[in-house]
């Protein structure tokens, strides 16, 4: 096995984790501090692709298509947030979870109807469509290395944000105790939206870099939702550094799985049965690895109170 197959898949997983790093910040971010179980969380990765591919698709360009529809998802999020979610903060958690089901399928059903429901396929910008030496005979694709840097970047911020600005005083404060916030004169309301379009601004952005990378098509958001459910879940919810090593191990553990699980199985057993084991076993690892991991540590990783 070449050593640069086994650097590529590496930074695959990376990529991967760098992905679910983005959605599981948001996600994790509105449960940690509003509370709120919030499943339509992967639709706006889907608004977020569609309108990136439309804008440029009408703008010719990436970079614009990218800087227009970003702030057009994020109102989509806002509005969400005020018309529709802002009356469940009161409400438990199972209708927290029936009521963001419904947005899943008015989402998908709008979206049918605007694009249709074939899929869509943005292909690689032009500039970014060619690969890069980044070890001697090593070659990776140069979009899949920009958005690892992208983010890299995001998380970056991310972790200033919270840690290092007045502004992550008052989500931190919103997280510990909303109630007494309140009463110190932080505007409750106010910070939630801000903090919901903060997680929707995640989720458009995972949408507009994995659009040039699959199809885009309804429903897209929901298996990276799972996924991200369980980076959570590992990392510990409410705390952003967990989420970042959560994404970045989930994103690994499924990736070398995927690749390398059913070449091992193939020493082992008979090909036939190797290769219908090995991907039923690879995509069950992650599972596995959160059920062990809770054993040990209930609340995850790094929960909110440590992160």
């Amino acid at each position: 096995m070449e050593i640069s197959f086994v650097v590529e898949q590496l930074l695959n997983g990376f990529q991967l984790g760098v992905l679910l790093f983005l959605l599981a910040a948001g996600l994790t971010l509105v449960f940690g501090i509003m509370d709120l179980v919030n499943l339509s969380h992967g639709s706006l990765v889907m608004v977020g692709a569609y309108l990136a591919n439309t804008m440029i698709e009408w703008t010719g360009s990436f970079l614009l298509g990218i800087l227009l529809a970003l702030p057009a998802t994020i109102a989509v999020g806002a509005v969400v947030e005020v018309r529709a979610l802002r009356t469940l903060f009161a409400r438990d958690h199972l209708d927290q979870v029936l009521a963001t089901f419904g947005l899943i399928l008015f989402f998908n059903e709008v979206i049918r109807v605007i694009w249709g429901p074939a899929s869509l396929y943005a292909g690689l910008p032009e500039g970014l469509s060619g690969h890069v030496e980044i070890l001697p005979g090593v070659q990776y694709p140069v979009f899949r290395l920009v958005l690892i840097l992208v983010g890299l970047f995001v998380a970056g911020l991310i972790y200033f944000i919270v840690s290092r600005t007045r502004l992550g005083m008052l989500i931190r404060a919103g997280a510990s105790n909303r109630e007494m916030a309140g009463v110190l004169g932080v505007n409750i309301p106010l910070l939630f939206t801000f903090v919901f379009a903060l997680g929707a601004t995640f989720a458009v952005l995972a949408g507009m870099m994995l659009g040039p990378l699959t199809s885009v098509e309804p429903g897209m958001g929901e298996p990276l939702l799972i996924l991200a459910f369980v980076v959570i879940i590992i990392g510990g919810i409410g705390s952003i550094r967990g989420a970042f090593i959560a994404a970045v191990i989930v994103g690994l553990v499924d990736t070398l799985g995927r690749v390398f699980l059913p070449m091992l199985l193939r020493s082992l057993v008979a090909e036939s049965t190797a290769d219908t084991v090995g991907p039923a076993l690879a995509s069950m690892l992650i599972y596995i690895l959160m059920a062990g991991i809770l054993v040990f540590r209930p609340r995850g990783l790094f929960p909110a109170r440590t992160g």
